[in-house]
């Protein structure tokens, strides 16, 4: 049975996945794990951008918040030591950090850690105690390092994972369930998209849009949006010629009339190994052209619509549950602009970007408070330290005295697209992220904040030299 509300959060995943809250796990942030799951997968030709690979590859360090002091965690390279103090400073007890022998910004921690002797032999030592791989997505790439140093897996099997998080699955599981949901067309061959695309220019003809995502898409990659005939035909005749070029017939994608949305939500619930479902949290998602900005905390929504949503993650729970999934698990949902709920837009039957603010809420967060997790866009001209972002945000970082402000939950993105190897010179511009939980007492105060730390963090301000 899942634990008491007493029970953290993560001793709650520990016990869902190994049986004992007590387990200890080393945790891998393989962030955009949908590209490995979308090997040899045909989807859309190549549509829609990408962010810098070496930006996503340094999301690695959101796990470093989300261990305990028993766990260990796989980073690319050490975090930088005054952001280290800072942490220390909020009396949070962080795990044991481990880092790759060397590590390439263009590759995940994964493709990291399985080439470092160093480090595998570290975690083949905490295999022998006991350690279970957490990663926050199961690939194939996990597995072989589960098998190359003895780590037992929390998750189940790469292939099962990877069928669970295809959006065609979404769709299927949302019908069979009888789930509202926007109308829509699962495609697993060019002859079943050339058919779907028919039925989809009676929702164009009516003035609709309609979107088309690659069953393995992830965050704004592998869609597109689509207003008129034109476009979709066009659409048809590049995967028809790539079709005959190849030979392939497959195409794993959906295709779905786009809701007039009102509110973007993001849920969130534990499938433990005996089939229970503990639901975790419900959150409104800050979204921007499909790609995920940040998460509002409380949710904004209604006593009805959130009881719905507890209903959905319940019958989604145990569907997962009879299919052999365990783990944490986030849906995408929405609230129409009637209105209405549409309960299941994906699932995500991985970690979650709502997954890695959990033990900050649980810590920083108490009656009354609301939170903002963000993302802000910097740009620099050198290595920024944390000791001179902290001078510039001053009194705007989260403090436990102020019990207010940024908690920077993720520094190493800020500078993970330095370019190696400089000379001394100044090099040209680059961007980075900046992450964090903004935490208030008052709607009204946490829109001061966040206007306030966009300005002091915009592209200007932190140019470096």
């Amino acid at each position: 049975m899942p634990p008491s509300p007493r029970q953290n959060f993560l001793d709650g995943v520990k016990h869902a996945c190994t049986g004992d809250p007590r387990t200890p796990f080393v945790l891998l942030g393989n962030f955009e794990v949908e590209d490995e799951w979308a090997v040899d997968e045909v989807g859309l030709p190549s549509v829609g951008g990408s962010a810098s690979a070496a930006i996503v590859n340094r999301m690695d360090e959101f796990a470093l918040l989300l261990a305990g002091p028993g766990d260990s965690v796989v980073l690319k390279s050490a975090p930088d030591p005054g952001y280290l103090s800072y942490l220390e400073e909020l009396g949070l007890e962080l795990p044991e950090i481990l880092v790759t022998d060397a590590h390439d910004p263009a590759h995940s921690v994964s493709v990291d850690a399985l080439r470092s002797p160093v480090l595998t032999g570290a975690l083949a030592r905490l295999a022998e105690r006991g350690a279970h791989l957490l990663p926050h997505g199961m690939s194939v790439l996990e597995e072989r390092l589960c098998e190359l140093t003895g780590l037992a897996s929390a998750l189940p099997n790469a292939a099962l994972v990877k069928s669970v998080n295809s959006k065609i699955y979404s769709r299927r599981v949302a019908d069979e369930l009888g789930l509202p949901q926007a109308r829509g067309w699962e495609c697993e061959s060019v002859d079943e998209f050339t058919a779907a695309a028919d039925a989809a220019r009676e929702s164009l003809a009516a003035g609709r849009r309609v979107g088309v995502k690659d069953a393995f898409g992830v965050s704004g990659k592998g869609i597109m949006v689509v207003e008129d005939e034109r476009r979709l035909d066009q659409l048809v005749r590049m995967v028809t010629r790539v079709s005959r070029r190849t030979g392939d017939p497959r195409l794993a994608v959906v295709i779905e009339e786009w809701a007039d949305k009102a509110v973007d939500l993001n849920y969130h619930f534990t499938v433990y190994r005996n089939g229970s479902v503990r639901f975790d949290f419900v959150k409104e998602a800050i979204t921007e052209n499909g790609v995920h900005k940040g998460h509002r905390i409380p949710a904004r929504i209604s006593a009805a619509h959130r009881a719905e949503i507890e209903r959905c993650a319940e019958l989604l729970g145990a569907r997962l549950a009879a299919d052999g999934f365990h783990g944490v698990v986030g849906v995408d949902a929405i609230v129409t602009g009637d209105g209405g709920l549409l309960p299941v837009l994906e699932i995500n039957a991985r970690n979650n970007m709502s997954t890695y603010q959990t033990a900050l809420q649980e810590r920083f967060m108490g009656p009354g408070t609301v939170a903002l997790a963000r993302q802000y866009p910097v740009s620099l001209t050198g290595a920024m330290p944390f000791g001179e972002l902290r001078e510039r945000l001053g009194d705007l970082l989260f403090t436990t005295a102020s019990g207010r402000g940024l908690l920077v939950n993720n520094f190493a993105t800020v500078n993970a697209a330095a370019p190696a190897g400089a000379d001394g010179t100044a090099p040209d511009s680059y961007g980075g992220r900046l992450y964090g939980l903004l935490i208030a007492h008052s709607e009204a105060e946490l829109a001061e904040l966040d206007d306030a730390v966009a300005l002091r963090v915009r592209k200007e301000s932190l140019t470096h030299v």
